[in-house]
């Protein structure tokens, strides 16, 4: 079959538009030069940590895993208990390539979370990070209420993959200089916090149903407010540090406030190894952010 000069001319015409069309599109900004690939580690290095699924909330050695990122911390100055932070965070992905603000998507309302915790989990804070503007460098600041090694967990999802990643790193806190500090209260007072099991004992390797509720110690309303999109987090943290599992309610709605009087969430874990766990949960009371602790034993 022979095509007319007309019709190979028309045909022509059309193939070059659509590999116009193909080139144009490839060269389109994304908003990150970064690929799937930069976030892949060489399966050489036996364990390591795979992207992450937010709907299967599990717990993730962080410590034990190579992670496909490199996080550095550095400080104005000596850290010490009771005095404040001012840290430079950089992160790069395993071939030296500056992760920057473009690079990672919001989630949580968020693009960059850490979760910062001392030796003995009795004190943890949760930071967001603002890019500096130098590429792959990110700065916040702390107060530390403790002295030994804080760890530093970091939560973020790459635009290139669009799934949970994690990395850590330690930084050094001396003693302070000046009194002891004493118990971290940090707005608990005047309200009553439970985190209660659905069956005990809890065992490892099989999800865990936790119901978190708040109320007030004068019977008045509690007046739960949204944070980082939820109205509240779950933190759980093992005895050495290894690893934590990030938790948010089922209830995700926004749009349906829980009991003003007595709110109630409901979570979802699993733990693969029998221990010691410190879980800390994180709420809005009427515009202060309140972080609490409860402690979670996990049998064979």
């Amino acid at each position: 079959m022979s095509f007319a000069p007309a019709e190979r001319r028309q045909f022509a015409w059309i193939t070059a538009g659509a590999i116009a069309v193909f080139v144009a599109l490839r060269l389109l900004p994304t908003g990150t030069n970064l690929s799937h690939m930069d976030f892949r580690v060489d399966p050489r290095a036996g364990n390591a940590i795979e992207f992450c699924d937010p709907l299967n909330p599990q717990f993730i050695p962080v410590v034990a895993a190579k992670s496909p990122v490199l996080m550095v911390l550095t400080t104005a100055f000596p850290s010490a208990a009771g005095r404040a932070t001012r840290a430079t965070l950089t992160l790069k992905t395993a071939g030296g390539k500056a992760i920057a603000a473009a690079d990672l998507l919001e989630t949580h309302t968020r693009r960059l979370h850490l979760l910062i915790v001392d030796p003995t989990l009795q004190d943890y804070q949760h930071v967001h990070p603002e890019p500096t503007g130098e590429a792959g460098a990110w700065s916040f600041a702390f107060t530390p209420h403790r002295s030994g090694t804080y760890r530093v967990f970091g939560d973020f999802t790459p635009a290139a993959t669009a799934r949970g990643l994690y990395a850590s790193v330690d930084l050094e806190v001396a003693a302070a200089t000046g009194p002891t500090p004493g118990p971290i209260e940090n707005g608990r007072t005047g309200f009553g916090f439970t985190l209660t099991p659905a069956a005990l004992p809890a065992r490892a390797g099989q999800p865990v149903e936790l119901r978190f509720s708040v109320v007030r110690s004068d019977g008045g309303s509690v007046g739960l407010e949204p944070v980082m999109g939820a109205y509240a987090h779950l933190v759980a943290f093992d005895a050495t540090r290894s690893g934590f599992a990030h938790l948010h309610p089922v209830e995700a709605d926004l749009l349906k406030k829980p009991d003003a009087n007595n709110p109630a969430l409901s979570f979802k874990l699993t733990i693969p190894r029998a221990g010691h766990y410190a879980i800390w949960a994180q709420v809005n009371l009427g515009g202060s952010e309140v972080f609490v602790p409860f402690a979670l034993e996990v049998v064979e």
